[in-house]
């Protein structure tokens, strides 16, 4: 009875672990396949968001090679951003709050933020350089899709409500 019982908790013991490990493994290849654009939408790494225009080879091919570094920049940056926001709730929980140290953190955080903002508006202004007028109006489709969700963007639909004067 004791020998069944054994056998029984260490196969089940057995799978556990085989499912943990296998869950794992798949989370890790799609994390490694996967990277976040600078308008936070999840693409597999050798996608592009222009890949959806009508693009001549050669013009893809030159976007590509864009857009590479310009990735790994921008996944640099945001590491560093993520490092400074680490930093600031460090401070924040500190006993002893240091209000010059909480805002010089907050500046640094506002420079690198406006830094990458920056290189995304250059990125995209020589992507823009690169296409004809309907790709571009395309371009910004997927851009204006991709940043606020759905549509061009713009002031909200008030639903019938008027703002308070």
């Amino acid at each position: 009875m004791k020998t069944s019982l054994l056998k029984f908790v260490l196969a089940a013991s057995l799978i556990l672990n085989v499912t943990v490990l296998a869950t794992a493994g798949f989370r890790y290849y799609q994390h490694s396949r996967s990277w976040v654009s600078p308008f936070g939408k999840v693409m597999e790494k050798d996608k592009f968001l222009f890949e959806e225009l009508s693009l001549k080879p050669e013009q893809a091919a030159e976007l590509k090679n864009k857009a590479m570094p310009f990735r790994a920049e921008i996944d640099r940056r945001r590491q560093e951003l993520a490092a400074k926001r680490k930093h600031l709730v460090a401070l924040l929980r500190d006993q002893h709050t240091d209000r010059k140290a909480i805002d010089g953190t907050i500046t640094e955080i506002s420079v690198k933020h406006e830094e990458m903002q920056r290189m995304i508006a250059g990125h995209m202004l020589e992507v823009k350089s690169s296409l004809n007028a309907d790709q571009q109006r395309k371009f910004f489709e997927l851009i204006e899709t991709n940043m606020g969700g759905g549509g061009p963007m713009g002031c909200p639909p008030s639903h019938g409500q008027s703002l308070p004067h």
